[in-house]
């Protein structure tokens, strides 16, 4: 680009539309930079289960309420529909791949950083529960939450990543739309 283009850019009053692209490619790069961070945890800590600590399987008691276990779900998230065989991991796999498709359209269009953020977590575990069916036919769940003899069903990193940024979305949703209708009564009051 000349730099003559770049200055009158810079001069005219509607370079706003110029900057916003700029913006939203950033905001779509913070995204994934998430989710290859997520992937990349994901698949590291699975790694590490599976290959360092779990040789042979065992129960590893970490504190009075967690518990390292090598347990594979064919399943959704908490062992829902495990019993699918291998049709649910390529159902699943596939839903998954279609969802994110979905999240990375929305990514695209997010305003905030932590839209940008929360997005990247959600596709990054997405991502990482994939690779793990594709490899797998099943996902490696390894964290076992309990309360004395009541158990969470066992779960990983990638479905830790996926909760936390839903439910970052979920609460700035609620605080954003909270500031919008302040902002919508303070117009009207001074009308």
């Amino acid at each position: 680009m000349k730099w003559r283009v770049v200055v009158v850019r810079m001069l005219l009053p509607n370079t706003w539309h110029y900057r916003n692209k700029h913006a939203m490619s950033s905001s779509i790069r913070l995204g994934l930079i998430v989710a290859l961070a997520s992937i990349l945890f994901d698949q590291a800590s699975k790694w590490w289960i599976l290959v360092e600590v779990m040789d042979p399987p065992k129960v590893i008691p970490v504190t009075s309420l967690l518990n390292f276990v090598l347990t594979w779900n064919r399943g959704v998230s908490f062992g829902l529909f495990n019993n699918e065989g291998n049709f649910g991991a390529w159902f699943f796999s596939i839903l998954a791949i279609i969802i994110v498709g979905i999240l990375l359209i929305w990514l695209r269009k997010a305003e905030t950083k932590v839209q940008s953020i929360s997005l990247g977590f959600i596709i990054g575990g997405a991502i990482g529960n994939v690779i793990d069916r594709v490899n797998h036919l099943a996902v490696l769940d390894f964290i076992d939450f309990h309360l004395g003899s009541s158990h969470w069903p066992a779960f990983n990193a990638a479905d830790s990543f996926i909760t936390l940024g839903a439910l970052v979305l979920i609460v700035d949703s609620l605080f954003s739309r909270q500031k919008n209708d302040n902002n919508v009564n303070d117009n009207v009051r001074t009308r």
